[in-house]
């Protein structure tokens, strides 16, 4: 992935999202801990603002880094792997009741993220196609499944995080190298073709 020609600056309104997304993380799980849902559920709407304008910023202002798309990554991390215990202390029955959703959500994402620490040695960033919808979907449709609305929209938009899990999955396993934002598996593909024929220049050396 190619950032900027013009390196912005560390410090800029997208960082600052993301960062603020990431240093909420200790504040949904003391409230959680505390049990305060509506406070939770305030900051969790926060949270999933920050979300979804920091990225759309940073293209906005032409803002895109490699710090800033780490920032993301682990933004999105921490929350993925704090959220499931603050639902499990405040809404046990909900999480009980949608055990298989939650379990097979959770284990394409952190499958997908494991596999790329294995390999690269480093969280994932490829911020697909796939992966921005199932985060929009799931981060709406857990809003409303805790705030006490139907469960049917949350076991809808599991299975595309599954996919989209499964979909970072598959480029882990193609992409000789880390690589930042790459949309899709097709993107991954021509990214691995481009790079075959370096290495065999390399090798005729």
């Amino acid at each position: 992935m190619q950032f900027n020609q013009t390196k912005p600056a560390a410090i800029n309104l997208p960082n600052l999202l993301s960062s603020g997304r990431l240093a909420m993380v200790p504040v949904l799980l003391c409230l959680a801990w505390n049990d305060w849902p509506r406070l939770f559920l305030a900051c969790f709407v926060v949270s999933l603002a920050t979300d979804f304008l920091d990225g759309l910023l940073a293209r906005t202002l032409n803002q895109t880094s490699e710090l800033g798309t780490k920032l993301d990554s682990w933004a999105d991390f921490a929350t993925m792997l704090a959220v499931p215990f603050c639902a499990w202390w405040l809404w046990p029955a909900v999480i009980r009741r949608e055990a298989v959703f939650v379990i097979a959500a959770l284990g394409s994402y952190f499958g997908a993220v494991l596999l790329g620490f294995l390999k690269f040695r480093r969280l994932t960033s490829y911020h697909t196609w796939a992966g921005k919808a199932a985060a929009v979907s799931m981060g709406i449709t857990t809003l409303v499944l805790l705030a006490g609305g139907p469960s049917s929209p949350f076991e809808c938009a599991t299975p595309i995080l599954v996919l989209a899990g499964l979909e970072e999955i598959a480029m882990t396993a193609l992409l000789p190298d880390w690589q930042a934002n790459v949309p899709s598996f097709w993107h991954a593909l021509k990214l691995n073709r481009q790079s075959k024929p370096a290495s065999r220049r390399l090798l005729l050396l």
